[in-house]
């Protein structure tokens, strides 16, 4: 699994993630037909997030998925990535992909017959970028959120009903062995009729300090972290509990980061790569693909990736709570902080049977090198300020059912990022028309899927509009979103 793909301020791989997978939580996949042609496969949007798609295609897909084109506003990103495939494909320069603007995105569908668009823009532009692929005549792999608004999702629904096109999400959290072996749990009914979910996540002050660098600051870009990041919290409750969102309250507010919150922190640089012995700052220069990718691409459109975390601009929030009721009886509670000093997340799940409860512990604390730099890889900084073991990285899925002792269920092996999910996606990401036999866990995630993602978040966003509780049907999503 290529590295291609992993935001250099998350938590790195950790046990959770080897390069073999246990059999159990793999798909099985029938050959490839002798003689069928490769699909071809072009991405609109090379930021780092593409990366993951680039990696599969040259490498484990390859033999079912062929690169035609890229697309994109920056030309040195594209460069980039075009580098990255003549290396993975082992020619002497880079691979010579044609590339276009978005405007020409109808354009490159014809010329280069492009099957299938992987959308990896800023979540603003999905819905449209989503439309016009499909109006052109290709299949789109879109990453989360789905669209940030309900008159995005409205537009996406009129585009599949219009043209009948496929849209895959790639919900890649499903596939993590421990949320997956959680999802088995309820299933079985071993906690009786689910009642309530407590669900808390917390991204630390690299992963989380993140989103205020990047265009994610501005709600309009990413409609706040209660879309961009939580709609992947959200869909692991619709698919865990198999249930549909029907009423969302929320609240939250912005405690850290933004200009309101800089008088404490001392005089500050205009970004990170400026800064020295900033804990706060992130260093474009010390990192290869964040330099090529933004730093020395910059030239071509202007966009700052390392703004510092407490200049104007930004007005979306870093602690958010919400109470979500789900038409089948159950209640969750939900919060999510983006300036904790670990970071992971814990969710408690009651039944009329028992209880079952997810710790997850990703990055336990935030190192620092002598100069007072965040370290983004422990392992290549030996000589790092260590932390205490206190916190140790790991994850327990415990099950206790009325009147028994606490039993701990085992975790399969996973394979590649987000809790060894993401390399198990990819397979039906690019293999599913192979796939032997129905996933029982039903992992695959489609457009309504998206939808009901997106719902808790537009729902959340429109409570804190209104100080209100508002029903998930009045926001007219385009589409039913009962199972």
């Amino acid at each position: 699994m290529s590295d291609l793909d992993q935001n250099p301020t998350a938590p790195r791989r950790g046990a959770s993630a080897s390069t073999v997978a246990d059999a159990i939580v793999v798909p099985t996949f029938a050959p490839v037909p002798a003689g069928r042609p490769r699909r071809r496969y072009a991405v609109l949007g090379t930021g780092h997030r593409s990366g993951m798609y680039v990696g599969a295609i040259t490498g484990d897909h390859a033999d079912v998925a062929e690169l035609v084109a890229w697309c994109d506003t920056n030309p040195g990103r594209m460069d980039f990535y075009d580098r990255e495939v003549g290396t993975a494909l082992g020619l002497d320069g880079p691979a010579g992909l044609p590339q276009y603007g978005p405007d020409d995105l109808e354009r490159m569908i014809a010329e280069q017959r492009v099957d299938v668009v992987i959308v990896t823009t800023p979540d603003r532009l999905h819905a449209e970028h989503v439309a016009r692929a499909q109006a052109a005549g290709a299949d789109v792999v879109v990453e989360k959120p789905l669209t940030t608004t309900a008159e995005g999702s409205r537009t996406i629904a009129e585009s599949v009903a219009a043209t009948g096109r496929d849209i895959v999400m790639t919900f890649n959290y499903r596939y993590a062995p421990r949320n997956s072996t959680l999802r088995e749990i309820i299933a079985s009914g071993a906690i009786g009729r689910p009642t309530s979910v407590h669900f808390e996540w917390v991204l630390d002050t690299v992963h989380g300090a993140d989103y205020f660098r990047r265009w994610h600051r501005e709600r309009a870009n990413s409609g706040s972290l209660l879309i961009h990041k939580s709609s992947h919290h959200f869909d692991l409750v619709n698919w865990w509990l198999d249930d549909t969102p029907v009423r969302v309250y929320a609240s939250a507010h912005r405690d850290v980061y933004g200009d309101g919150h800089a008088e404490d922190r001392g005089p500050r640089p205009a970004r990170g790569s400026e800064a020295e012995g900033d804990p706060w700052s992130l260093d474009l220069r010390r990192d290869r693909r964040l330099r090529e990718l933004y730093l020395e691409s910059e030239q071509h459109d202007g966009y700052v990736r390392d703004r510092d975390v407490f200049d104007a601009g930004i007005d979306i929030e870093d602690n958010v709570a919400v109470v979500v009721d789900y038409a089948g009886g159950a209640t969750m509670t939900y919060s999510l902080n983006a300036h904790s000093p670990w970071e992971g997340y814990t969710v408690s799940i009651n039944g009329t049977r028992g209880r079952v409860e997810l710790r997850v512990v990703e990055r336990g604390a935030i190192r620092v090198d002598g100069d007072g730099r965040v370290v983004l890889d422990p392992s290549a900084t030996p000589d790092a300020v260590p932390v205490a073991a206190s916190r140790p990285e790991g994850e327990q899925l415990l099950l206790q059912r009325h009147w028994e002792g606490a039993e701990e269920v085992a975790i399969p092996q996973g394979r590649g990022g987000h809790g060894g999910g993401d390399a198990i996606l990819l397979m039906d990401v690019f293999r599913r028309d192979l796939r032997v036999g129905d996933d029982p866990l039903g992992r695959a995630a489609g457009f309504v899927d998206g939808v009901r993602a997106i719902a808790v978040g537009v729902a959340a966003n429109r409570s804190l509009e209104t100080g209100q509780a508002v029903l998930v049907d009045d926001l007219d999503l385009g589409t039913a979103l009962t199972r």
